[in-house]
C-alpha cells in the first residue's frame, strides 16, 4: 500500500517512539533507590519462576565516532578498558543478585552498545560465563547481540553461538560510500556479506539488519541500491529506522552540515521507497519500522498475537522484568523504570561503593500502568480493549485525538476498544500518542525539542 504523501506530511510531527510509557521526559531526575529495590524485588519474585527475566548489557565502547549515532558511547582505541568495565558490570550484577531470593531464570538476553564486538571474544566469554554461572538458562531462551560488520569475526560469532546466542543484529545503516564518509562509518558491502555468511554457516537462526533513512547525502537511487543489496542477503528481519536528528542531545550530530540532510519531501519518499521494496520482496510490515520474513518468529508472533515490545525493540518474549546492566542502561520492572548514570565515571563510582547506579526513573501509578498497556497493545497487536473504569479519561483525552485519526482512515473505535486499519499501521506512533495522557495534559514541557519526527 502506497501511503498518500499528504498524510505523511500531515503526521510528520515530533512524537515519541514509545519504547516506554510514560516517556523519558516525564521521568524524575533522582528516584528513591530504596523504593526501586523494593519494587524490583517484589516484581522479580512474581515473575522469575513463571516466565524468567530479560537482561540487557550495555557495552559502550567504540573505536570511532559514527556522527549519526544517538546512543550512549565512549570512543577509544584502548582495549585495556574492557577488563575494568567487565569487573564493574559483574559487581552490579551481584548487587542485583542480592535482591533475588532465587536464582534468576534468563529468558531473554541482548547485548548492545556502543559496539559489543569491540570486546574480544575471550573477554565476552569470560563476562557471560560469570553471569550464566549464577543463573538458570530458560529452555526457550532468546539471546542476541549487536555486531559491527567491520569487526565481527568468526571467533566472535562462534563464541556467542557456543554460549547459546542464535540471533545477531548488524548495523548496516547505508552502503553508499559518500553517505558512509559523511557519517564516518566506512563499511564495505563485502564486510556485510562476510559477516552474514559467517553467521549463517555457524548456525544462527535469525540475522537482522538495521538500516536508516534520512541520513545526509542519501538519494532515492542510493537508498534503493542499499535496500536491494540488503535484500539480496535475505536478512530474516530488517529495522528500517528514521534518522532522528537530535543534535541537542547527541553532540556528534553537530559535526556534519545540516544542509546535507534530505528535505522533508525526500525523506518521506525514502520511507515510501523502503516500505515498497521490502513488502514487494516478501517482507511483512511488523510495525514501528520493522519488517520480517514469514519464516521468522517475529512475524509468527505478530500474526498469532503474542508480540511484545520493550527497550530492546520488538521481541517474542514476555517477561515481567527487564534488567539493564552497564552505563546508561534502563531497567523495566513493569510498574517502574530506572536508568543508570550516563557517564562511566559516575557509573563506576556508584557500583564501586557497593551501591546501585540508578538515578533517573519513574514509578507508575494505576493510570500509567493501564494506559501503558493500551499503547503496548496498539504497537504490538494493532488493537486494544478499553477497561470501563478508564472510559471517562479516554473520552476526555483520547477520543478527540482518535476522531481526527479516524477521519484519515487510521483507526476504528468505540467504547469497547480500538482497531488500527491497514493504513493506520504506518502511523502507529501517532496513534499511540492518543493515549499519552502526560503529553495530552501538557506535562511534557516544550522549552526545548524532546522527540524526533514520526517520519
Amino acid at each position: 500500500m502506497q501511503v498518500p504523501f499528504d498524510l505523511l506530511n500531515k503526521y510528520n510531527v515530533p512524537v515519541p517512539r514509545y519504547t516506554s510509557y510514560p516517556t523519558v521526559p516525564v521521568w524524575k531526575e533522582d528516584i528513591d533507590v530504596q523504593q526501586w529495590k523494593h519494587i524490583f524485588q517484589k516484581q522479580f519474585n512474581q515473575c522469575n519462576e513463571a516466565d524468567g527475566i530479560s537482561l540487557y548489557l550495555h557495552l559502550p565502547f567504540c573505536e570511532s565516532l559514527c556522527t549519526y549515532c544517538g546512543c550512549n558511547k565512549k570512543i577509544t582505541n584502548n582495549h585495556s578498558v574492557e577488563e575494568e568495565y567487565m569487573q564493574v558490570l559483574l559487581k552490579e550484577w551481584n548487587l542485583y543478585l542480592q535482591l533475588m531470593d532465587t536464582k534468576p531464570v534468563l529468558r531473554e538476553l541482548h547485548i548492545g552498545g556502543g559496539t559489543p564486538t569491540f570486546f574480544s571474544p575471550k573477554n565476552l566469554e569470560k563476562l557471560l560465563s560469570a553471569i550464566f554461572e549464577t543463573a538458570i538458562i530458560h529452555p526457550q531462551h532468546e539471546f542476541s547481540f549487536e555486531g559491527h560488520p567491520n569487526n565481527t569475526t568468526k571467533e566472535h560469532l562462534q563464541t556467542f553461538y557456543d554460549l547459546g546466542f542464535r540471533r545477531v543484529s548488524y548495523g548496516v545503516q547505508d552502503n553508499d560510500p559518500e553517505v558512509q564518509r559523511i557519517i564516518n562509518r566506512i563499511q564495505p558491502f563485502e564486510n556485510i556479506q562476510r559477516a552474514t555468511a559467517d553467521a549463517r554457516a555457524i548456525g544462527y537462526q535469525s540475522v537482522n539488519f538495521d538500516l536508516i533513512y534520512g541520513l545526509p547525502k542519501q538519494t532515492l537511487e542510493t537508498m534503493k541500491k542499499t535496500i536491494m543489496q540488503s535484500i539480496s542477503l535475505q536478512p530474516d528481519r530488517v529495522a528500517f529506522y528514521s534518522y532522528a536528528h537530535v543534535p541537542w542531545t547527541s553532540r556528534g550530530q553537530r559535526l556534519f552540515d545540516e544542509n546535507d540532510l534530505p528535505s522533508t519531501e525526500l525523506k518521506m519518499k525514502l520511507y515510501q521507497l523502503g516500505k515498497t521494496l521490502f513488502t514487494e520482496n516478501d517482507y511483512s510490515d511488523i510495525g514501528m519500522d520493522h519488517f520480517a520474513l514469514q519464516t521468522d518468529d517475529l512475524f509468527k508472533a505478530r500474526e498469532e498475537g503474542w508480540l511484545h515490545r520493550n527497550f530492546m525493540g520488538y521481541t517474542t518474549q514476555h517477561t515481567g522484568i527487564l534488567l539493564g546492566l552497564g552505563v546508561s542502561s534502563i531497567s523495566d520492572a513493569g510498574i517502574a523504570f530506572a536508568q543508570n548514570h550516563k557517564t562511566i565515571h559516575d557509573y563506576y563510582a556508584a557500583i564501586n561503593k557497593g551501591e546501585l547506579s540508578v538515578t533517573k526513573g519513574y514509578f507508575l501509578n494505576e493510570e500509567d500502568a493501564a494506559f501503558r498497556k493500551y499503547i503496548l497493545d496498539i504497537s504490538c497487536l494493532g488493537k486494544t480493549k478499553f477497561l470501563q473504569q478508564h472510559l471517562s479519561l479516554i473520552h476526555r483525552f483520547s477520543f478527540p485525538e482518535l476522531e481526527k485519526l479516524k477521519e484519515d482512515g487510521f483507526v476504528e473505535f468505540d467504547d469497547e476498544g480500538l482497531t488500527v486499519t491497514k493504513l493506520g499501521l504506518n502511523f502507529i506512533r501517532n496513534i499511540c500518542k492518543a493515549f499519552d495522557l502526560h503529553l495530552l495534559r501538557n506535562e511534557v514541557k516544550n522549552e526545548k525539542p524532546q522527540f524526533s519526527k514520526a517520519i
